[in-house]
């Protein structure tokens, strides 16, 4: 983009903004409220603790990017970032230093403030939902047998940040191609599989067999390419287009397709596989799409760090304070030797709130990174379950 059209571009966001044809953002409502010590959960955990060490790590890594200044919102209470670094460091230093779990739980009772969140109710009811690495059967060259492509982010997306304009709108961006001098929405789902307006550009980093395992790497947003040389590579979220996530599991409940009860990962599957001649028009409802990346260990999250099995959630960034402890309580399958959920089972634990997803919106949504493979996959697509979410905080 040449100095002209960059400046060309200024103009018309900045005519958008002073115009008003840019609506207005709404300061978030609190999402956290503070529990009272006679309130506190039980703080069970139902994982190790190598792994929540690991996902702390990763949450430190983060803050070590920021500002220590950088203000985030607990409720009416506000933490810096120098705060919630301290809080993970004591954090760490309990389940290090303790040799049981009602130690742990005293210890971090006496050490932190305990916030809850409100959930879409008002009243704590938060929906958990889960997300997976898939491993996918791949090829790095584009083969009769191998035809659907992952792209890279096109050199003419452009990412505009409105918090340039005015510091209201921050959080706020809109994601653009320049073409002929007009700053116009970037490419749909049905431009890009259906028309290939990307193809020719040398985009591609991998090649898949099944349009509809591909369209659920876009989903979970990372994933693992198992290639015909036993090697493999890590694929993960780079870029997005822009366009809003819209649920295909919606629209076929919507259109009588498949029943609320039934409804899971499985079940869409089989029937776009079972309606081939539906499945371009079920997939373009979701316009959304995904770019990738090549990465070299464990899926990327939303911080720029690795995602940790069953310690990392993703939630809305608007409403909860990013890398920062939390603990939840709600359901999991218990999975047979045979892949079959033979029943659920309450659970609880400690997690650190290190994504995001698209249809992650509001205070009372979380989504649960399950791990890589086929028992992650099995329960993240059927976990769709309520429960309650936690964050923690050091004393002041």
């Amino acid at each position: 983009m040449t100095l002209r059209h960059k400046k060309l571009l200024l103009y018309i966001i900045a005519f958008l903004f002073f115009t008003g044809c840019v609506a207005k953002v709404e300061k978030p409502g609190v999402s956290l409220v503070p529990v009272t010590a006679r309130e506190y959960p039980s703080l069970v955990d139902d994982l190790d603790r190598e792994t929540l060490e690991l996902a702390v790590a990763r949450s430190l890594e983060y803050y070590e990017r920021l500002p220590e200044t950088r203000v985030y919102h607990f409720g009416d209470n506000d933490y810096t970032i120098k705060e919630l670094k301290e809080s993970l460091l004591e954090f760490r230093e309990i389940i290090r230093a303790s040799d049981s779990d009602e130690t742990v739980e005293k210890r971090i009772r006496d050490t932190f403030d305990i916030y809850q969140a409100i959930g879409n109710d008002g009243k704590g009811r938060v929906l958990f939902t889960g997300y997976y690495a898939p491993v996918l059967r791949g090829s790095l060259k584009e083969t009769p047998e191998y035809r659907y492509p992952i792209y890279r982010t096109p050199d003419d997306h452009i990412v505009i940040n409105l918090k340039e304009f005015n510091s209201k709108y921050k959080g706020q961006r809109i994601i653009a191609r320049f073409e002929s001098g007009w700053v116009l929405p970037y490419y749909t789902r049905e431009d890009i599989d259906s028309k290939g307006c990307l193809k020719g550009r040398d985009l591609e980093i991998a090649w898949f067999a099944d349009p509809v395992d591909l369209f659920f790497l876009h989903i979970q947003g990372s994933g693992v390419v198992s290639l015909s040389d036993g090697t493999y590579i890590n694929v993960s979220y780079a870029q997005c287009n822009g366009h809003p996530y819209q649920s295909v599991g919606r629209l076929l409940i919507d259109q009588g397709k498949i029943s609320p009860d039934e409804m899971s990962l499985k079940k869409i599957k089989e029937y776009l596989r079972e309606h081939p001649e539906e499945m371009s028009d079920i997939l373009g409802h979701n316009k959304s799409y995904v770019f990738f990346r090549i990465v070299e260990e464990d899926p990327v999250g939303s911080l720029n760090v690795p995602v940790t099995a069953g310690r990392t959630i993703a939630t809305d960034p608007t409403q909860f304070p990013k890398g920062a402890i939390a603990f939840i309580r709600t359901k999991k399958p218990v999975i047979d030797k045979d892949g079959n959920i033979i029943l659920w089972t309450p659970f609880s634990r400690f997690v650190l709130n290190q994504d995001t997803g698209g249809a992650i919106v509001g205070p009372g949504r979380v989504d649960l990174f399950c791990g890589t493979g086929i028992n992650a996959g099995i329960m993240a697509g059927h976990l769709k379950e309520e429960g309650e979410l936690y964050f923690l905080v050091k004393k002041k």
